[in-house]
């Protein structure tokens, strides 16, 4: 083999499996980091209306904090192994009470503290003027949905650990941070770029191996 047409074939080698080791790098991270799904409901609004692809970190449910906005799977309180998207507003230990005060002055409390929710529906963080006062058990989740007055959530379920959902439960964290989505899909399109250069130069390296391989015509001899 010439040197050249070596040289174009560890090339085509090198490059080729670089891109191909970023395309599936990048499908299994996408895959077992991220989820996404589409809203359904009108529970969230107005945060997120029906019909909004959504993104999820795929995280644990003891990851999760007050205020994040979580899908989970509670087969046992809607019927179905769909995915639900509601908000945090207890974890495990907190006592979460409704309401103080009235109308768009009411405030869910936690540990005793008012709860500041500008993301709640017209807001108005009570709904359908339903008391309740819950000690979230360790492991598990009080949640609600934004649009109090049309969201079936903790509220409804109390005789099931008062409305608490298991972390185990929880699918992923919504995130609306898009940069991790950017840098997967521009890492997967630089691999199929890399992927197609290193056939490019393994085609290369073929035509000058075939090119030096090629018999040589002698020179003619002239007939006396």
């Amino acid at each position: 083999m010439s040197g050249k047409g070596r040289g174009l074939g560890v090339s085509a080698a090198v490059v080729g499996l670089l891109g191909v080791v970023l395309v599936l790098g990048s499908i299994v991270y996408a895959r077992t980091s991220y989820g996404s799904s589409t809203g359904s409901s009108q529970s969230m609004l107005p945060t997120y209306k029906p019909g909004d692809r959504i993104f999820f970190d795929k995280v644990d449910g003891g990851e999760v904090r007050r205020g994040d906005v979580v899908v989970f799977s509670a087969p046992d309180h809607y019927g179905s192994s769909a995915n639900v998207m509601q908000r945090v507003i207890g974890v495990g230990g907190d006592e979460v009470v409704c309401c103080t005060g009235s109308g768009t002055d009411a405030r869910i409390t936690v540990n005793g503290k008012p709860l500041s929710e500008p993301y709640v529906a017209r807001g108005d963080v009570d709904g359908v003027h339903k008391t309740y006062d819950v000690k979230v058990p360790k492991g598990r989740l009080f949640l609600l949905g934004d649009n109090r007055a049309n969201a079936m959530d903790s509220r409804f379920f109390a005789s099931d650990h008062d409305g608490t959902v298991a972390e185990s439960a929880v699918q992923g964290r919504v995130t609306d941070d898009r940069t991790a989505a950017v840098v997967i899909v521009s890492a997967a399109i630089g691999g199929v770029v890399l992927t197609l250069v290193g056939i490019g130069l393994g085609i290369a390296g073929f035509v000058v191996r075939r090119r030096k391989a090629a018999p040589v015509a002698p020179w003619p001899v002239q007939q006396g």
